[in-house]
């Protein structure tokens, strides 16, 4: 019997990992994303700013700036502003 693998993406209007239940994106969606996106540092930016954009239209967060850390700032390089 198979097990059926959940992947790490978000859950909606809650922004938890479907697979895991910590705040998305969580350690495994980043190494996903950072993946997926190695050639392409400026699209997942663009990517994560969308995903950040949604959230807080869907759902407002009381202190956005940690919300924008949560979503984005974790994928800058060290050194960018």
């Amino acid at each position: 019997m198979s097990r059926c693998r959940r992947e790490h993406t978000p859950s909606r209007p809650t922004w938890r990992c479907r697979a895991c239940g910590i705040a998305w994106p969580c350690s495994p969606a980043k190494l996903r994303l950072l993946a997926a996106y190695r050639e392409a540092r400026p699209a997942l930016l663009i990517h994560l700013a969308t995903l950040y954009v949604e959230a807080e239209a869907e759902r407002p967060a009381p202190d956005g700036a940690d919300r924008y850390q949560r979503f984005v700032g974790w994928a800058r390089r060290r050194g960018e502003r």
